[in-house]
């Protein structure tokens, strides 16, 4: 087994063009899908790459390194945009995972119960993506392709999430449905951003996890709240804004309720919303 640990971007993409590798950030995900199977034989941990940290804005559009983890986003001063962030960020584990899984990794894992994507997708996130032959965009939305698949090339790796500013009055939030409070993969999930232009919504975005192959946009709904006022948000949402949803059966949910669960997360959300008190 080789691990490589380096320092700089150019040299973690010279080692993944020799030969593929496991990338290796936080691990929550890559050493519990091990199960009984044994080691990779090559692993390339970006953990001491400084150009993989830290959270800027620059030229209109937050940049999330791909090494951030859940807790660093939790306790980061950031705009009322981000709210919703945080809230999914604080039901990821437990706080010794927040502490160590990262932002870049959940969308990596394109588990369609992640708790990251949804929110990420109402905040029109791309991801950058670097190689040893270049740099590329993808939004979020094209990248997670289906259930544990994604965008990612041969040879490449999520450097950043790269997140434009949203100006005004602003509103997000997360919801999730769990058999418990914490420490559980989610039923249903679903987040949301609603933009006020004084006392009218201008802008809606709502998205729903663990209902679909990947993580989708509600848009039906997002065009039925345009124009409303935000007392009126909630008693708009009415169950066939639902009916693009395509959640399994399994142990945890059967798909009905699970499309019942997002019409009443999706009310909770919006009467939330309703304010702009109460941030996380």
């Amino acid at each position: 087994m080789v691990v490589y640990r380096p320092e700089r971007l150019e040299d973690a993409l010279g080692f993944l063009a020799e030969a593929p590798a496991v990338v290796l950030a936080g691990g929550t995900d890559v050493f519990p899908a091990l199960g009984d199977r044994p080691a990779p034989g090559r692993v390339l941990d970006v953990t001491a790459i400084s150009g993989l940290k830290g959270i800027a804005r620059d030229n209109g559009r937050w940049r999330i390194g791909a090494g951030v983890t859940w807790a660093e986003v939790i306790r980061a001063d950031l705009p009322p945009i981000f709210d919703g962030l945080k809230i999914a960020g604080r039901q990821v584990g437990s706080v010794q995972i927040q502490n160590t899984a990262t932002l870049a990794g959940n969308i990596c894992n394109a588990s369609p119960a992640a708790d990251g994507v949804p929110t990420l997708l109402t905040l029109d996130a791309a991801v950058e993506l670097a190689s040893a032959t270049g740099r590329r965009e993808v939004a979020l939305a094209d990248f997670v392709t289906g259930v544990r698949k994604t965008d990612l090339r041969a040879g490449e790796v999520v450097t950043a999430l790269l997140l434009p500013d949203v100006a005004g009055d602003v509103r997000t939030g997360f919801e999730k449905l769990g058999s418990r409070a914490y420490l559980v993969i989610s039923i249903v999930s679903l987040a949301g951003l609603v933009r006020l232009d004084g006392d009218r919504v201008a802008e809606a975005r709502l998205a729903a996890g663990a209902a679909s192959p990947v993580p989708m946009r509600l848009t039906a709904l997002e065009r039925d709240l345009i124009g409303l006022g935000p007392d009126e948000m909630a008693g708009a949402v009415r169950r066939d804004h639902f009916a693009g949803l395509s959640p399994i059966d399994d142990v945890r949910a059967g798909a009905d309720y699970r499309r019942d669960a997002c019409h009443t997360l999706a009310i909770r959300l919006l009467d939330a919303c309703r304010t702009a008190g109460g941030r996380p």
